[in-house]
């Protein structure tokens, strides 16, 4: 997994959707396309892709397939986003000094 892969699986809204439904806990592949016009085939692609990016796990429980966020995952998107935590605040105030600037 990489940054790549994890930004290319979270581009697509339906992946979102997913993934936020499972930050709410652990569910199966029915209860997470409750609400979502997608089909079961669609469902499992859309799985698959979180799963190779690495946001998601599966945990199998009897004959029953449960998904979760994958915390290592999410790690390697909070480390790739604090590189640029430093970066922002500096931009933001010279954007302020700037508009300070235009309107004297």
């Amino acid at each position: 997994m990489n940054e790549n892969d994890i930004f290319k699986a979270l581009a697509d809204p339906t992946r979102r959707t997913i993934f936020d439904k499972l930050a709410a806990g652990s569910m199966n592949a029915s209860a997470l396309r409750d609400g979502l016009p997608i089909s079961q085939s669609a469902m499992s692609q859309h799985l698959a892709v979180l799963r190779n990016a690495g946001l998601v796990r599966e945990a199998k429980q009897g004959r029953c397939v449960n998904y979760q966020v994958d915390p290592d995952g999410l790690a390697q998107i909070a480390h790739w986003l604090a590189k640029y935590r430093a970066w922002w605040p500096a931009r933001i105030d010279a954007l302020q000094t700037l508009l300070k600037d235009m309107d004297q």
